[in-house]
């Protein structure tokens, strides 16, 4: 741990909590930051993070707050009480599904885990939106949220948990990034039309897409999960769109039949995207475009939207 002091900002990011809780502990229970500087904010030692650390794992084993802030100021660095009803043989240390692996990933993934383990919805909103607001879309993405939610499927995998968690952590998602296309509402047609692929389920990073979009002026429409063939050409026939961007997660749903029915329909997008990991390069009909992550398809996607405006321009 480093040894300077924290911002509550840093300290609710490292231990996945919101900074109101933080501030609530510190009006309630005195678990304050402890190093002052005249003319600047209070700030958190190293100590005062043991504390908060050990405030944070006890009343996550359901320990009230009172009793956690009293243990946690009296003895932060002791052997801390029995588990409560929520831990048992199933702890962090025996891989049973208590915690989420998010790689080499940043104290703002770890917090974003912490916080998706405890069920804390406002903590996961507060972390998505700082890092939206600093970051941008695409970062937040490839560098928070796609880590978490790859650790959530990881461990969902290996223990046939956390359901609960991966339901609640992509609501979340789902809210941040309708946030960010209400925000910014670019003007114009939409230009550039997003669906997932015939009985995909996975949405959300076709929904990370929009608001990238969203975010760089870009207009589109959204159709969401399980678009049937026939209703994704209804949709091009009545928009119109220049590009159209069809999503599949897993190779069960990517069907090349649907992007053949694109490029062949009568008012035939000049791009199609196959996005997501489920399209295989070599089954892909000839015209049709294979984006490796989601800044490419926002760089393709801005590159439609710039050759329309010079054609209109011209």
């Amino acid at each position: 741990m480093a040894d300077e002091a924290l911002s509550a900002g840093a300290v609710a990011r490292r231990l996945g909590i919101a900074v109101t809780t933080l501030r609530t502990w510190h009006q309630r229970y005195g678990l304050g930051p402890s190093e002052h500087v005249p003319g600047r904010h209070r700030r958190y030692t190293p100590a005062d993070l043991i504390r908060l650390e050990t405030m944070r794992r006890l009343t996550a084993n359901g320990v009230a707050p009172a009793e956690a802030a009293r243990w946690a100021v009296q003895a932060p660095d002791a052997a801390l009480p029995g588990p409560g009803p929520r831990t048992g043989k199933r702890g962090a240390r025996g891989g049973g599904g208590a915690t989420i692996p998010v790689g080499r990933s940043g104290p703002a993934a770890r917090g974003l885990a912490r916080a998706a383990m405890r069920l804390d919805s406002n903590a996961i909103n507060e972390v998505i939106d700082r890092a939206i607001r600093t970051d941008g879309v695409v970062t937040t993405w490839d560098t928070l949220l796609r880590p978490v939610l790859a650790g959530i499927g990881e461990r969902h995998v290996a223990t046939a948990a956390l359901i609960e968690v991966e339901h609640l952590v992509s609501r979340c998602v789902s809210e941040a990034f309708a946030a960010v296309v209400r925000a910014h509402a670019p003007g114009g047609p939409p230009r550039i039309l997003l669906s997932c692929a015939d009985e995909e389920q996975h949405s959300l990073a076709l929904e990370a897409l929009g608001a990238a979009l969203a975010e760089a002026g870009i207009a589109h429409r959204l159709l969401g999960a399980r678009v049937p063939v026939r209703a994704l050409l209804e949709a091009v026939d009545r928009t119109g769109p220049a590009a159209v961007v069809l999503w599949s997660q897993t190779r069960s749903t990517a069907d090349p039949a649907q992007l053949t029915a694109l490029l062949a329909g009568p008012h035939r997008p000049l791009l199609v995207f196959a996005a997501g990991p489920g399209w295989r390069a070599d089954r892909l009909p000839a015209g049709v475009v294979r984006p490796v992550d989601l800044a490419e398809a926002l760089s393709l996607a801005a590159a439609v939207r710039d050759s329309l405006d010079q054609s209109a321009a011209g």
